[in-house]
């Protein structure tokens, strides 16, 4: 009897147990997270500095194509015809140049925002077993949190303890 109590009584207290449920504005994370700040602010160095690059190139090459066409009207056809294929090579060795050294910087890119993405959401792991969450949810645009109250809302905090780690 006092077995079938004691077995009424543990599993009255494994049911009144609730889960403790938390979540995320991702989309608040990854703005005001100072890894992802200085990443963007990198890329955009990075990015400025490409298309300068590019504007230099491509402006050399269309005086170089305009004096070809002044010097062509003067040239015997074939020699012009000549010239013209090595100023196409030229044309499309340099785009493919630019266009390997753009996918470059935008996959260095995307390698260091998935990194990024991994960190964030180790971090919420590790706060939400920490704290002993049950679940920690996302939110944000697109995310699975449709509401939640404030008490819930744990954002703040796991973007104080990413900017901290991050500091050091």
């Amino acid at each position: 009897m006092k077995k079938i109590i004691l077995a009424v009584a543990l599993l009255g207290m494994v049911a009144c147990q609730q889960n403790k449920i938390g979540y995320v504005d991702t989309v608040k994370i990854m703005t005001d997270y100072q890894e992802k700040i200085d990443m963007d602010a990198k890329y955009k160095v990075k990015a400025d500095s490409f298309t300068k690059k590019r504007d230099s190139i491509s402006q050399a090459f269309q005086i170089e194509a305009q004096a070809f066409q002044t010097r062509a009207q003067k040239l015997d056809p074939n020699k012009a015809q000549e010239e013209y294929a090595l100023i196409q090579q030229k044309s499309q060795f340099i785009g493919q140049q630019l266009q390997q050294e753009e996918l470059g910087i935008q996959q260095s890119n995307q390698i260091e925002m998935d990194s990024i993405v991994s960190k964030v959401k180790e971090e919420i792991s590790a706060y939400g077993k920490a704290n002993s969450y049950t679940y920690v949810l996302g939110g944000g645009d697109g995310g699975a949190v449709l509401y939640g109250t404030e008490a819930d809302n744990i954002t703040e905090l796991v973007l104080n303890i990413l900017n901290e780690k991050y500091k050091k």
